[in-house]
């Protein structure tokens, strides 16, 4: 299973600056929080990145996620990104699932999933969803949670639609 910096490391440079601008808009905190890690990983002061013009800024700050050190705080950005901006995805994924949850957050996760149901609630989320993205939570999904399930790692690995760094649709 890949952890958050390794899903920095695979996805596009597109996807990863897609995650930073939209933290740099719409979470003003997350965004601080990362890029501080960022500059204490760099030991640099803050205001030297914020210097940066921001395509080059996030650029590098993606770059520095992909490191094993920052799992923490690529894991921070990652989780805030999911549940602010595909809100729709968690939910759709879950609900395919039928487990309960609120606007995508669940407080007890099964042990184990029914392959079919599994299946099927991953065709649900590729269907409505852009590949890459799918491919980022479901991973995250399977890294982040206690459930961590031996099917759903199954289905990551073979369907080539969730392999991150390869050209999905």
């Amino acid at each position: 299973m890949l952890t958050s910096h390794e899903l920095f490391g695979f996805m596009s440079p597109a996807l990863a600056a897609d995650i930073l601008n939209f933290a740099y808009e719409s979470d003003k905190p997350v965004y601080k929080a990362t890029l501080n890690g960022v500059a204490q990983a760099l030991h640099v002061r803050p205001v030297y990145l914020e210097r940066q013009p921001r395509t080059q800024r996030h650029a590098s700050i993606a770059q520095i996620l992909a490191r094993p050190g920052l799992d923490a705080i690529a894991g921070g950005l990652l989780r805030a990104w999911l549940l602010k901006k595909h809100k729709t995805m968690l939910v759709d994924f879950l609900n395919a699932l039928e487990i309960k949850n609120e606007d995508g957050v669940v407080d007890d996760l099964p042990e184990t999933i029914d392959d079919a149901k599994l299946k099927t609630a991953v065709e649900t989320v590729l269907s409505k969803h852009p590949h890459e993205a799918t491919a980022v939570y479901l991973h995250a999904f399977n890294e982040m949670n206690q459930a961590n399930w031996a099917n759903l790692k199954a289905i990551l690995e073979s369907d080539p639609r969730l392999q991150l760094g390869a050209t999905a649709a």
